[in-house]
């Protein structure tokens, strides 16, 4: 395939071009009737993207194929056999690729460390999850992809199954080793699913870890808006292999999708792709340099960067993205909360992720010198004030085992069936009827129908008094608790 072409690009040039005008959505015609606060806020090309996909970026048939053609380049760039553009994000694609393994009722194999879209996917689908134990670092406090062993052991405990999904990499960095969990699936028939949301660029360069679709995946998610150049909301879903039907797929993405996607989302997505094709080694050769001599200055600052070290090995993850830089504020004495909040306060630098004891910084090929200084300079003033910094309320972590809550109803069940909004002191020991996630990473402590037991309340509760946030509970202070009702 020639990757230099990019058919949503060039009909968005045609289209203009040939000065077509429009009798459709969007109301605004090409900006004209924007308030022009807001063209000079967003700027006049933004309004002139903005058009229909069908009588508009293509024909009332879409005989051109502009969408499949880019969708068939995206594949080939990947080595996937298919591939689906969303401009929804990767909490849509990944739905769709769930409800195109199981239904309602149906048992599919979860990594417990998933993100909330999955836990809305399983709401939606009414699908029995069977939860797949991530692998606990106790002394850091922080949960690895679980491992193939795990993914094994539950499917022989539940052959009925009807597919597995695991998250790789996670917001840290940390990878699963997904040919080993994908060659347990397919020994029993089964697909695996891969939340690879914070991957893709991961197929454009040896030195990242192996991308799902290389790995043996049958179904990958990716969120090109996160380490790719596409705009927020910009998501691909690709496929390969007989075990999940691409028309079932295509249905079940057309059932939760838009019938109003956004041209200008699969502009990006166009115009990524070609970029990775043509630049991307060059690109992320450079982003993983930058990434190295990071790390390095800021190990030299006194800090301790997470790496292989931390975070590989037995009883750890597969391997690990260099691109997510993550700190441990543990000894400093510290928060990632606080940390966070100072950096963006004193020097308008915006970290990616902080949680009760790390801070990580999420690098990437549009990175450069100059970022990345400012990045460094505003680590070296938080290392000489870090003693204003101390001093930060304790959060109550509880040990892996009291991590884990007993799902005791369907999640889709607690979710909407009877409930009544509690105190947090009277929500322990009853079963949740919301997630109460803390976001990011935006992994949920609490799952709709998983019982509440005392050590998870005391950490929600002290997490948010340190800075914690929980955007999705219907109290984000976690100070009453909306819990199903038990007939």
């Amino acid at each position: 395939m020639d990757h230099s072409h990019a058919p949503v690009l060039e009909a968005l040039a045609a289209y203009h071009r040939e000065g077509q005008v429009p009798f459709t959505p969007p109301g605004h015609k090409q900006g004209r009737g924007a308030d022009p606060r807001a063209r000079e806020v967003l700027g006049d090309a933004v309004y002139r993207s903005d058009l229909l996909a069908i009588s508009g970026l293509d024909d009332r048939m879409s005989s051109h194929g502009v969408l499949e053609r880019a969708q068939e380049l995206m594949a080939d760039a990947v080595h996937a056999d298919e591939t689906f553009f969303s401009t929804c994000g990767s909490s849509l694609s990944v739905k769709s690729a769930m409800l195109s393994v199981a239904g309602p009722h149906e048992k599919l194999l979860v990594g417990r460390d998933a993100h909330k879209s999955v836990v809305s996917g399983l709401i939606l689908a009414g699908i029995r999850p069977i939860w797949v134990e991530p692998q606990w670092d106790a002394d850091r406090h922080l949960a690895h992809p679980p491992s193939a062993g795990a993914f094994a052991a539950r499917l022989d405990e539940h052959p009925d199954a009807r597919g597995a999904l695991v998250t790789s990499p996670t917001p840290y960095g940390t990878c699963a080793h997904l040919s080993a969990i994908a060659e347990e699936c397919h020994k029993r028939g089964k697909p695996l699913i891969v939340d690879e949301a914070w991957g893709a660029h991961l197929p454009f360069h040896p030195d990242l870890p192996t991308w799902a679709m290389d790995s043996g995946a049958d179904v990958c998610v990716t969120s090109v808006h996160k380490m790719g150049a596409g705009l927020e909301q910009g998501s691909v879903f690709h496929l390969q292999g007989s075990l999940v039907d691409p028309n079932v797929l295509k249905a079940r993405e057309d059932l939760l999708g838009t019938t109003s996607p956004s041209v200008l989302l699969y502009a990006g997505l166009d115009g990524w792709r070609r970029q990775m094709v043509e630049h991307g080694h060059e690109l992320l050769g450079n982003a993983l340099d930058l990434a190295e001599r990071a790390r390095s200055e800021l190990a030299d600052m006194g800090f301790d960067v997470q790496g292989r070290d931390e975070f590989t090995g037995p009883g750890r993850a597969q391997d690990l993205d260099p691109l997510p830089i993550v700190i441990d504020l543990a000894d400093l004495g510290t928060s990632g909360y606080r940390a966070a909040d100072w950096l963006r306060e004193h020097h308008r630098v915006n970290m990616h992720l902080a949680d009760h004891r790390r801070i990580s910084a999420q690098l990437t090929f549009a990175d450069d010198k100059d970022t990345v200084g400012q990045l460094l300079a505003a680590f070296r003033d938080l290392r000489e004030n870090v003693d204003s910094l101390r001093g930060v309320p304790e959060v109550h972590v509880p040990s892996p085992s009291d991590l884990r809550l007993e799902q005791v109803v369907l999640p889709r069940d607690a979710f909407f069936g009877p409930a009544e909004q509690v105190s947090a002191d009277e929500a322990v020991g009853r079963v949740s009827a919301e997630m109460i996630t803390p976001y990011p990473p935006g992994i949920p402590a609490v799952l709709p129908g998983e019982r509440i037991n005392a050590p998870v309340m005391d950490y929600l509760r002290t997490g948010v008094d340190a800075g914690m946030v929980i955007p999705d509970a219907a109290d984000s202070s976690v100070k009453s608790v909306r819990v199903f009702i038990e007939r």
